[in-house]
């Protein structure tokens, strides 16, 4: 079954829904549902600003993160059926459990998904259109014609694999990294008045943990210039956070441009 988590802010003049899926559920197969009036797919410029901003839920924050195709994570699939069937998803659509769309916590709205079920290699292509599920253990959760087509309706959860394949509801590998409305993130690790001493710096620090790379950014500080050097390749606030913390450079904090 699913609990429905209402966030107490606007969006889009319309609530925002974030779905918990909770184990198995016995499903009404003999009861008929209607589909709900299903407009084209969101994809306005105003939705993905208002879905990539960090929000909390229970107690936790969540940040939406930027991904690339090709991109793949592993974790355990729940899914949501009839109790939502015609309620709002969090980017505005009405939720329809005989579509093939799921609810991820951080990924960009309308992100492609290609689902493995890794208990009978059963494949299905899902566009994430909610948020969810809020469980530890669970990245995501699908809708019941998802679920049904991967195996996952009768024992409620199952451990899959997920694939970035596309993006705005297109499948494609040409879209090779496709940013949503969003900000870049950097981490500052050294200011120098010295252009030679900024590049000197930043050519130190070209490979940090072998996925960051160093660049001076010129700016003006009272008439004079000052170069900054940033760490780029961050995915996330969250990611950008989480290297700050480690200590590796004294004084570094988060910039976002």
């Amino acid at each position: 079954m699913s609990y429905l988590w209402v966030i107490k802010r606007s969006f889009l003049l319309l609530p925002l829904f974030l779905l918990v899926g909770c184990g198995v559920k016995e499903y009404n197969y003999n009861r008929s549902y209607s589909s709900p009036k299903q407009t084209q797919i969101n994809n306005s410029a105003n939705m993905h600003r208002a879905t990539m901003r960090p929000y909390s839920v229970m107690g936790k924050t969540y940040y939406p993160t930027r991904v690339s195709v090709g991109d793949s994570f592993s974790g355990i699939a729940s899914w949501y059926g009839d109790d939502f069937h015609g309620k709002k998803t969090s980017n505005g659509e009405y939720y329809n459990m005989y579509d093939m769309t799921a609810a991820h916590k951080t990924l960009p709205m309308n992100t492609m998904l290609k689902v493995t079920n890794l208990r009978n290699n059963r494949s299905a292509i899902v566009r994430v259109n909610d948020r969810g599920p809020f469980v530890k253990t669970r990245i995501i959760d699908l809708s019941y014609a998802a679920a049904n087509r991967l195996g996952v309706v009768a024992k409620g959860t199952a451990p899959v694999r997920l694939e970035v394949v596309g993006f705005e509801g297109v499948i494609g590998k040409g879209l090779k990294e496709k940013t949503v409305v969003m900000d870049n993130y950097f981490v500052q690790i050294g200011a120098f008045r010295n252009k030679a001493g900024a590049q000197r710096f930043s050519k130190l620090h070209q490979n940090v943990q072998g996925r960051y790379s160093a660049i001076v950014k010129e700016h003006d500080l009272g008439g004079f210039p000052l170069y900054r050097v940033w760490l780029s390749g961050f995915k996330s606030e969250a990611e950008a956070r989480d290297f700050k913390q480690n200590g590796a450079f004294q004084g570094a904090f988060i910039v976002r441009e």
